[in-house]
């Protein structure tokens, strides 16, 4: 029996997608290095089912039919290189190896450059959707050698989530790291989705003291709105969760510690390089940095003054507030995302399809939402749309919510509730819309102290002055760069 794919690392995500292959009647290879993990799956899910276990490298190579195809899933870094490294010898030129693991996307970038050198194929893939996705759909995103498409194409879109209107979940991203890069970028947005729906947490829950069930309640009502989403729907289930052993809510049971992998991180960099305002992101992954820092924050809440919260006022009225405020940040964030994704593009010459990507985000992936489609729709209207804001569906949507929004940030200053993603998406969205902000001192601040220059607004754009403002100085000035 010859399988139409290998695969490579049994962990959660890498079993799931073989069990999602052979449940789309493909026949699947499998590898891991502990020959254990691969007996023990064999024998227990893939039981009875089309999947082959393989003992070594150059066994799960002969199994395959050519061109071989070779799927990845282990930990980012340096084990993806040595498994290419392990893997190479068996193969012949013209085979496909693809990564699905959260690899950063200089690195699928030069992967991919470094294998077609020496006649191979590679494709750098995100996968989203968790374990769940994994096996019954996920969202794929694959870009590096163009040429391979054709060979995992109908594989991939096979096993991917579907849309309303059966469309796949997985669409060719681009070249070399782009569909690494686009799965960075999801992940986050993925970032400040859930830092987002933590502030409305905290405002309902230590601001307007709603208790557990009214706050499912509340997730589930607008679940059924504009924030209809994957996450809006497990934070509602989560608040209605007992712990099995104390019979309490668990969300209480847990510890106020974020975890985070690195792909957020990632995200802000790749923004900083590009020079783009990923604010809204970045506040998200400082916000679970800042709660890592659990031992302080308690030495903090001891001796550090502050207000305590007193909400007064209409709390059904606040609630639709707070869901105004959740809508236009994540506007925001989704906006920051896609300019972040537009500069990256043209700083490597890739052509990505923008429409498409937040088709693939519409299903099987954890930011999967009702709102991704109008993003598609925007992008279908004008394919050169270069910011999000300027659509008109969002343009309303901010106009209708702006009042809810600034009430909200209002009254989480004066009570001293901590709103770092929605108060840094409006000051962003004020940022954007103010035609003369006050850089003109900065500038002013900057050729004082280092003769950096300034451009003037009564001269054409492209020239630089330079000012002797103590008269102690010379006429010399600095070069001018942006970094």
């Amino acid at each position: 029996m010859s399988a139409d794919i290998g695969l490579i690392g049994l962990a959660v995500m890498g079993e799931n997608l073989v069990l999602n292959f052979e449940s789309k009647g493909f026949t699947v290879a499998v590898f891991n290095r502990t020959t254990a993990t691969t007996d023990k799956f064999v024998q227990g899910r893939a039981s009875g089912k089309n999947i082959i276990g393989c003992h070594t490298l150059a066994d799960l190579a002969s199994k395959l039919k050519k061109p071989r195809k070779v799927m990845i899933m282990v930990k980012a870094g340096n084990p993806v290189d040595q498994t290419i490294q392990a893997l190479l010898p068996h193969l012949e030129k013209g085979d496909i190896i693809i990564d699905g693991g959260n690899s950063h996307f200089p690195d699928s970038t030069r992967r991919m450059k470094e294998l077609e050198a020496k006649g191979f194929l590679f494709v750098g893939s995100g996968v989203s959707g968790g374990e769940e996705g994994a096996l019954k759909g996920p969202s794929l995103m694959p870009g590096g050698s163009k040429e391979a498409w054709p060979a995992i194409k109908p594989l991939f879109q096979k096993i991917a989530a579907k849309v309303e209107d059966g469309s796949p979940c997985c669409d060719w991203v681009g070249e070399e790291g782009a569909g690494h890069f686009v799965k960075m970028v999801h992940n986050g947005i993925e970032y400040g989705d859930m830092q987002l729906i933590c502030e409305a947490y905290s405002l309902l829950k230590g601001l307007l003291g709603l208790s557990n069930e009214e706050i499912h309640k509340v997730f589930n009502e607008w679940n059924k709105g504009d924030l209809d989403s994957y996450l809006i729907e497990i934070t509602a289930e989560i608040f209605s969760k007992k712990d099995e052993e104390t019979g309490e809510y668990l969300v209480d049971k847990i510890l106020d510690v974020a975890g985070q992998k690195g792909t957020g991180k990632w995200t802000v960099e790749a923004a900083l390089d590009s020079g783009m305002p990923l604010t809204m992101i970045g506040e998200a992954v400082f916000a679970r940095c800042l709660s890592a820092a659990k031992d302080e924050r308690v030495e903090a809440s001891k001796i550090l003054p502050g207000v305590t919260a007193n909400f007064k006022g209409d709390k059904q009225k606040f609630i639709d507030a707070i869901r105004d405020a959740v809508y236009a940040s994540k506007i925001v964030s989704y906006t920051q995302g896609y300019i972040l994704m537009r500069a990256t593009a043209q700083e490597n010459k890739w052509t990505l399809n923008y429409g498409g990507i937040a088709l693939m985000w519409r299903g099987g992936c954890i930011i999967r939402s009702k709102f991704l489609g109008k993003i598609k729709e925007a992008f279908d209207k004008n394919h050169a749309l270069g910011n999000l804001l300027f659509d008109p569906y969002f343009k309303s949507a901010i106009e209708k919510a702006q009042h809810g929004w600034r009430e909200v940030v209002a009254s989480s200053f004066i009570n001293g509730v901590p709103l770092p993603c929605i108060s840094s998406a409006l000051a962003y969205y004020d940022g954007l819309r103010t035609a003369r902000l006050p850089a003109n001192l900065l500038q002013a601040q900057r050729d004082y102290f280092g003769a950096h220059t300034y451009e003037r607004v009564d001269k054409e754009r492209g020239k630089f002055f330079h000012t002797n403002w103590t008269g102690r100085g010379g006429s010399t000035a600095s070069s001018t760069y942006i970094v």
